[in-house]
């Protein structure tokens, strides 16, 4: 069966169970890198290593930047990577820096919420119902609840503004991936990183200088974040929206803080919250009930 918005798809649901995976490690290597790097060699090193190696890898898969397809392409894939990459990767960093983490993954689990609209007005052949949106709200309250409401009051304006703004961008950079002309995933993804680096490399050097090494644990991370939570990813991402939907693909933002939450316990030895499967449950009801009319279908 060929995936669509109504029917993603098993290799789809594998996909973004992969992705949360892969998001819920990025928050540890950016604190990670953070610790060797200024925040726009982070942003810039990430995007600039992933173009690398996506670059490389493009051709001998037979999807090189050829296949970008003419002007109206890269007119999408110039606006994705600077409004879905160094944007929305620049103000995370730096609202960060003004906000606890679990303000961010509130704040970051609102894009479903953001993309629902765009959705109704930009891409209607998604289907949006009663169901879908009932889904994604009781999602956001599990989010809400594994995180804790008292996240929402901390931090700067400023800082909220800029996490928010970042929520806003990649929801945008979602909608605006399913409506760019049809091309191969690495292509595309090589091109939106390939701008990107492009537009904050320059930034990065004015900013803070030439980089330099001096802490090998912080290049290391530097390098897994770009590999993976970078290149890997926006290669996921875009196959994933491209054939199942951008809504379906927002439906990652409730994975990423369970994760976090999971590698936290077990890596890191945090505390078990005690919310938190209320929160999954929640969150599972509010996945499965978006998804029930593609799961009927099937």
């Amino acid at each position: 069966m060929t995936a669509s918005p109504i029917s993603p798809g098993w290799f789809n649901w594998v996909l973004i169970l992969t992705l949360g995976v892969i998001w819920g490690t990025a928050f540890m290597g950016v604190s990670t890198a953070l610790t060797g790097f200024g925040p726009w060699w982070v942003t810039a090193g990430r995007v600039s290593l992933a173009a690398l190696v996506l670059l490389i890898l493009a051709p001998m898969l037979g999807q090189g930047l050829h296949h970008v397809p003419g002007p109206r392409a890269w007119g999408f894939a110039a606006a994705i990577g600077v409004g879905a990459l160094a944007l929305p990767f620049t103000l995370l960093s730096w609202g960060l820096t003004q906000v606890p983490s679990a303000f961010a993954g509130v704040t970051m689990g609102a894009v479903p919420l953001l993309v629902l609209p765009l959705v109704a007005i930009f891409s209607p052949e998604e289907g949006i119902g009663p169901r879908r949106i009932a889904g994604v709200a009781l999602g956001f309250v599990g989010l809400v609840i594994l995180i804790g409401p008292g996240a929402l009051a901390d931090g700067t304006l400023a800082g909220r503004l800029a996490v928010a703004g970042a929520a806003l961008c990649y929801a945008v950079g979602s909608v605006a991936t399913r409506r760019a002309p049809q091309m191969p995933p690495v292509a595309f993804a090589a091109a939106t990183m390939l701008v990107g680096a492009v537009v904050l490399i320059p930034i990065a050097v004015v900013a803070e200088g030439m980089p330099r090494v001096t802490d090998p644990r912080a290049l290391m991370a530097l390098i897994y974040v770009a590999l993976f939570p970078t290149a890997l990813a926006a290669v996921i991402r875009v196959r994933v929206i491209t054939t199942a939907g951008s809504l379906f693909m927002s439906l990652t933002s409730y994975m990423v803080p369970v994760w976090a939450v999971i590698f936290g316990v077990t890596l890191m030895g945090e505390d078990l919250p005690p919310q938190v499967f209320v929160a999954l449950a929640l969150i599972l009801a509010g996945i499965g009930l978006s998804q029930m009319r593609a799961w009927r279908a099937r």
